[in-house]
């Protein structure tokens, strides 16, 4: 069934401070004191998303070894409702709801230009020369193999294209070098990339901007698919239903959101210096240490008593991957829409990453319906990076729940005729069963339809199920007992 589009309201924040008093509001948030940066932040946020039930967000005061007010947040949106409110959508949702609600929310977004403003709380604290320190701003070493700390993991990285004009924000890890210099890596097949790479063609740097203490909902429609030549400002802007505030970086004109809790403001160099390695969101040390450009940090702005925000990759599912888990579904399923796709289901990400393994429902219309589907999905811009199978299935199928995937896999598959490989298509470096190269990122992927043979639909042995009347009836009969147990 498909989600009535939510009606548009203004979202009522508009940094990061005002929108952790919403969360605290909803009882999502716990503070914690004198953790060690040191292994033992990212172990805490893996543990609290693993092994609790509502996966609050974790805000970090008196961390041990840096000066008092220096603050970390871990797990920002790792619960649905937190997610929600973030995205100005309903609470309370499941699974498909949510993505359902979600995509009808992207059908509709319309950005919002951001609006400029003459200053913000950002400049509250201004650090240029010698006063420049990275190693003020807490900076965890997250996982046991990583070649150094990082400051950025739940942050914006913003550029601007130097032939179209627009500003990219980007979510990129950022590895802190000495105090005034840190190292990027940015996925060849990023906006952010392919800017860089325009400014080092003509023999320039860079200029960037980076914020590692941005509103989450910057952060997550950063880490999103958001059309190219769309500044992700703007796109933020049409879930808040408000435009969101910007000032001109004095030295790079660049946007920075005028409320953030931290700016630095550089270049990025094509001088590289050894990064990583790095534990990457799909739960591997995929890329090993490399030569990456660097950043050269011109100036630093701060809020009084900064905030980090810390989103540490770990092994999926985590609070890393969980933004995707949602956005890329409803992307998927939009897409297939735009290109005449009917009844389209359900859409969904197993093993924790909307990426690897891509479920469809469907109510099968006509011969191929199923395949048409499967291959599309497979190349889509929003499935096409580094997904591995495609799993096309009916529409009594569940989407969401991986046992009823594999089930109808089992039992309506005949691999011989209903599988099918694509081979050289877009990946990327990160690609844990490729060698790591920038040159040749290319896998292979799987199309599986697991959907009952479309010339047997009528005679295909029936499903065992309850009827919804005695389904219904027996759980009003039993409630007592089922609601105890």
């Amino acid at each position: 069934m498909i989600a009535e589009a939510p009606t548009p309201t203004t979202a009522q924040w508009k940094d990061l401070r005002q929108w952790l008093d919403k969360v605290d509001g909803l009882g999502q948030l716990a503070r914690v004191d004198d953790v060690d940066l040191n292994l033992e932040a990212c172990a805490l946020s893996e543990l609290v998303f693993r092994k609790t039930r509502k996966r609050p967000a974790l805000l970090l005061d008196n961390i041990k070894d840096y000066p008092a007010g220096a603050r970390l947040l871990l797990n920002p949106v790792g619960s649905r409702d937190r997610l929600a409110l973030t995205l100005n959508l309903p609470l309370g949702l499941t699974d498909l709801q949510f993505v359902d609600h979600l995509r009808e929310r992207l059908r509709t977004l319309k950005p919002i230009p951001a609006q400029k403003v003459s200053t913000g709380a950002v400049f509250e604290n201004v650090q240029k020369g010698d006063d420049i320190n990275l190693w003020q701003f807490p900076a965890p070493f997250w996982h046991e193999q990583d070649g150094g700390r990082y400051l950025g993991t739940g942050d914006l990285v913003i550029t601007r294209d130097p032939d179209e004009g627009w500003a990219n924000s980007g979510t990129y890890r950022v590895m802190i070098h000495d105090k005034d210099t840190a190292g990027i890596y940015i996925n060849p097949n990023g906006h952010g990339s392919v800017q860089m790479q325009k400014y080092f063609e003509r023999g320039q740097p860079c200029p960037v901007v980076v914020c590692p203490g941005p509103d989450p909902l910057l952060f997550s429609v950063s880490c999103s698919n958001v059309p190219r030549g769309v500044s992700e400002l703007d796109y933020a802007g049409g879930f808040l239903n408000a435009p969101v505030e910007i000032v001109e970086g004095p030295l790079t004109g660049l946007p920075i959101p005028a409320n953030t809790e931290i700016a630095i403001e550089g270049e990025i160099l094509p001088e590289t210096r050894p990064e990583g390695p790095f534990g990457e969101f799909h739960g591997y040390y995929a890329s090993g240490q490399q030569l990456n450009p660097i950043i050269k940090v011109k100036a630093v702005y701060h809020r009084n008593n900064p905030i980090v925000v810390g989103v540490p990759p770990l092994r999926p599912p985590s609070d890393n991957t969980f933004v995707n888990l949602y956005t890329r579904p409803a992307l998927i399923w939009n897409a297939l829409e735009a290109a005449g796709i009917p009844d389209v289901k359900g859409v969904w990400g197993h093993g924790g990453i909307s990426l690897f393994f891509i479920a469809v429902a469907i109510h099968q219309r006509y011969p191929g319906h199923a395949k048409q589907v499967g291959l599309l999905v497979s190349q889509l811009p929003a499935g096409v990076h580094m997904n591995r199978f495609v799993v096309v299935v009916d529409d009594d199928i569940d989407v969401t729940d991986s046992e009823q995937v594999i089930w109808a896999m089992s039992t309506r598959c005949d691999p011989e005729t209903q599988v099918d490989l694509i081979r050289r298509c877009v990946s990327s470096p990160l690609d844990t069963v490729l060698p790591f190269t920038r040159e040749n990122s290319q896998n292979s992927r799987m199309i599986i339809d697991a959907c009952r043979p479309f010339e047997r639909l009528k005679t295909f042995p029936p499903v065992i199920r309850m009827s919804p009347e005695l389904e219904a009836r027996v759980e009003t009969r039993f409630k007592d007992l089922l609601e105890a147990w």
